[in-house]
């Protein structure tokens, strides 16, 4: 058995402060998707606001990768997805997604202006050269994530974290208010996970709302200002860290391998088995791995 502790999740952590009477930037009610007919995400509802930072965890198979993909559209799903009070059809270029490692092509042969120039297709069109404007929204997208220096490399060249923070740059260069981050930390080192979010605390200043799934419960906890709780396609919970990590929750979604044990002014996590290098397993891994990696071990 393993313990680790999580600092932060005590009843005290601060959310980012929501404006009275401000409206969410990114609302959804009710979305539902399948895969093949086979349903996989279960009437999920939630609102983000601007600047704000939301962890989506759960095991393998919970939903979150499914989720990203609904939000923007690469998924058949029911359900009203918002952006900005307009629908997510009228507000497309609104939404940036950053899908998982494994899902590039790294050794496709483009550079990294050209990956960043992509998020400006839909500003551009299919066969129009870019505009000024275009390559000073790219500029400004790779000065924002630090790679203005490395524009003429080929993507296959950088490492984990720089491949990440290239695709971060794409969809800031669509000019998105809200980013789907899909394990940006999945194989990276401690220096790469840094640099990443240092890039996502500039877009907190500048109010740009981000979700990120993540395996690392322990990280989640002190990272973020809400998370999102899945299991199979549902929504378990949604909220304040200190209101998801309940004993109720954890069983419910993790099936009793993880548990809650209150320590002093804050909680413990207790695993059935250490978890080695969890982080850098994917949504659709063999076997389920629930990381807690960024905690101190008591």
């Amino acid at each position: 058995m393993a313990a680790w502790g999580l600092r932060g999740v005590n009843g005290n952590h601060q959310a980012a402060d929501q404006p009275v009477g401000e409206s969410p930037v990114l609302s959804v009610r009710d979305l539902s998707a399948s895969y093949n007919g086979s349903p996989a995400l279960h009437r999920v509802s939630f609102d983000v606001y601007a600047g704000e930072r939301v962890g989506i965890i759960g095991p393998n198979g919970a939903g979150k990768s499914t989720l990203f993909k609904a939000l923007v559209g690469l998924l058949p799903h029911h359900g009203t997805i918002s952006i900005q009070g307009a629908s997510c059809r009228q507000s497309h270029t609104m939404l940036g997604y950053v899908p998982q490692y494994e899902a590039v092509d790294w050794k496709f042969p483009v550079s990294v202006w050209d990956v960043v120039m992509m998020g400006r297709a839909r500003q551009i069109g299919y066969v129009l050269p870019p505009r000024k404007r275009d390559r000073a929204a790219v500029r400004e997208a790779l000065e924002r994530v630090g790679l203005w220096a490395l524009r003429k490399r080929q993507i296959g060249e950088l490492s984990g974290g720089q491949r990440r923070r290239v695709f971060i740059a794409r969809a800031l260069a669509q000019q998105a208010n809200v980013l789907l981050l899909d394990e940006p930390f999945s194989g990276v080192d401690a220096q790469a996970e840094a640099e990443i979010y240092q890039v996502l605390d500039v877009l907190r200043e500048e109010r740009i709302a981000v979700l990120l799934a993540t395996h690392n419960l322990a990280q989640a906890a002190t990272h973020f200002d809400r998370l999102m709780m899945m299991s199979q396609g549902r929504m378990v919970a949604y909220g304040d860290p200190s209101e998801v990590y309940t004993p109720q929750n954890l069983a419910e979604t993790f099936g009793g391998r993880i548990a809650l044990w209150h320590e002093g002014e804050g909680y413990v996590l207790v695993a059935d088995s250490p978890c080695h290098d969890c982080d850098r397993h994917s949504e659709h891994a063999a076997h389920p791995s629930y990381p807690v990696a960024e905690a101190a071990r008591e």
